[in-house]
């Protein structure tokens, strides 16, 4: 029997005190169920605390990720009001074990989702698209996990900036490009599932799976669009053609 609150519990310590934990997997089976149950856990002592959930954020959505970690589905964490950054804002590194940044498509709801209507149509319940980032900092002792780590270690999640808000619209195959500094990683949005509206449809299908609640006014982050980026002290900003510019700086 998995201890669904003791690994809850360590994760949310290591979050807490940006202290790492061994991969849950040196001592425990786990199985997705039970990876999301830890997740929904760790989640529950963060709005235990006050937070509030605001989102929902996509991982694995690139054929080289699933590759690498020898699956063939997506992802999906949680994102808090606690993790949200403001454009050309600071973020505090010593909050982070090893953090790295990514630029992401972001959407927002208009209007709550049903999962488990048939019929429902989660493209038009959207309203709004924005250039984004994301800070990633897995809780795990040399950057080391398996599947089911990423997924009880809420994917990931740490933080994420958004741009301006634009109407939505098609965002397949824009031009990236994040910059940390003098590092810089270029790609495109097609890189998020073939088209980053494919990650709408991938999260009903992964709410439906996990009775996740989808509701108005929370935002989307659809995925990776370029490798992540070690975040340092210095400004991190992404382009993304069509839709504009997102930044933060780090800060010691």
């Amino acid at each position: 029997m998995i201890e669904i609150d003791g690994l809850a519990d360590r994760l949310d310590l290591a979050q807490r005190t940006a202290a790492d934990t061994p991969s849950l997997a040196d001592s425990h089976e786990i199985d997705s169920d039970d990876a999301y149950r830890i997740q929904n856990a760790l989640i529950g002592r963060r709005t235990g605390r006050g937070e509030s959930i605001v989102g929902v954020k996509l991982g694995f959505t690139s054929k080289a990720k699933m590759a690498q970690m020898g699956v063939s589905d997506v992802i999906v964490g949680q994102l808090t009001d606690a993790m949200r950054i403001e454009d050309g804002g600071d973020v505090d590194l010593a909050r982070f074990i090893h953090p790295k940044i990514e630029p992401e498509i972001a959407y927002r709801l208009a209007r709550d989702v049903d999962p488990d209507d048939p019929a429902v149509d989660i493209v038009s319940c959207v309203d709004a698209v924005a250039p984004a980032m994301e800070i990633i900092d897995s809780r795990y002792r040399d950057f080391r996990f398996t599947y089911t780590d990423v997924v009880a270690d809420n994917t990931s999640a740490a933080g994420y900036v958004l741009g301006q808000w634009q109407r939505m619209q098609d965002v397949d195959n824009r031009a990236v490009r994040l910059e940390v500094g003098s590092r810089q990683a270029v790609g495109s949005t097609s890189a998020i599932l073939g088209n980053p509206v494919r990650a709408l449809h991938a999260l009903v299908d992964m709410a439906r799976r996990r009775a996740m609640p989808l509701r108005a006014g929370q935002v989307v982050l659809a995925g990776a669009a370029t490798a992540a980026v070690t975040l340092t002290a210095e400004v991190a900003q992404c382009h993304i053609a069509g839709l504009g510019r997102v930044s933060v700086r780090g800060a010691k």
